[in-house]
């Protein structure tokens, strides 16, 4: 297969390790590029959730092709989220063309662009947690479900239907943080002068082009691998939202497999003030 040569790609909230990560069609994605940069913008692997009982072959083969891409001359910089934020006590550190880091800034055709995870955030717009239930253990098994779901519709010729989707359409509180989330990330990017602001964690992809009375700039989200299965694209001075149109709910692999609900908590959310992301 003839790969395409890309600028830059940024993918984010993966959740390898859960029953919602695509890791298949992740896989078929990055096999298909040939990018320069490749950003992995947080919660590529689900630590919150991680549990030796489910890791499959699928979601290790994503592993081994991003290794495989800073072997062979990729920029890769991991960008920590919420959900591996452990791996925040090793920020800075760099192999390579491997970084890992908790936000990043690179110019790009004399443009700079500011990117970060976005769980930054859920401290600023009114202490919001919607985004980090919606992201936990609960929401695996929703996504567990919906793939049943999906997979009994199309044998019967009808559309999937997104449950997660639903409820945060159908929900005020999540509605609002997302309008909340994408204010706050726009109007910092313009104060600080960043023509990009590259976000995640929201499950949302979007570009759209902001302005307020102190200037512009042109959001940016990844969306995700659970449901979304979409990643941004930077080449030839031009920004393009990919979407991975053929996922197949009917092939996953483990998907009737279950375990023991775990009673452990979800690990608190890590919080910082609006200065943190600007240090």
């Amino acid at each position: 297969m003839k790969k395409r040569k890309v600028e830059l790609v940024v993918i984010s909230d993966v959740h390898l390790g859960t029953y919602g990560s695509h890791a298949k069609e992740l896989y078929n994605y990055l096999s298909s590029i040939k990018p320069k940069v490749l950003v992995l913008n947080g919660d590529i692997i689900d630590i919150w959730q991680f549990r030796k009982s489910y890791f499959p072959k699928s979601h290790l083969k994503v592993i081994q092709k991003i290794i495989s891409f800073v072997s062979k001359g990729t920029k890769v910089y991991y960008v920590t989220g919420n959900h591996d934020e452990m791996l925040r006590k090793f920020s800075e550190m760099s192999m390579g063309n491997f970084a890992l880091v908790d936000k990043l800034v690179l110019t790009l055709d004399d443009k700079k662009a500011w990117i970060f995870h976005g769980d930054v955030f859920d401290a600023s717009v009114n202490h919001a947690k919607w985004i980090a239930k919606l992201g936990g253990l609960g929401y695996d098994y929703l996504i567990l479900l919906n793939r049943f779901v999906n997979w009994f519709l199309t044998k019967i010729g009808k559309e999937p239907y997104s449950f997660s989707k639903k409820i945060k359409a159908s929900v005020k509180k999540a509605v609002k943080h997302i309008s909340d989330f994408e204010l706050t990330a726009t109007d910092l990017a313009i104060e600080n002068n960043y023509d990009y602001v590259i976000c995640g964690h929201i499950h949302e992809p979007k570009i759209v082009h902001t302005v307020n009375k102190n200037g512009e700039t042109l959001y940016l989200n990844s969306g995700d691998w659970v449901e979304n299965l979409t990643a941004l694209e930077y080449n030839k001075k031009r920004w393009k939202l990919f979407h991975y149109a053929a996922a197949n709910y009917a092939e996953e692999e483990n998907l009737f497999e279950m375990e023991d609900i775990l009673s452990n908590q979800l690990t608190p959310h890590l919080l910082f003030s609006k200065q943190n992301i600007l240090d």
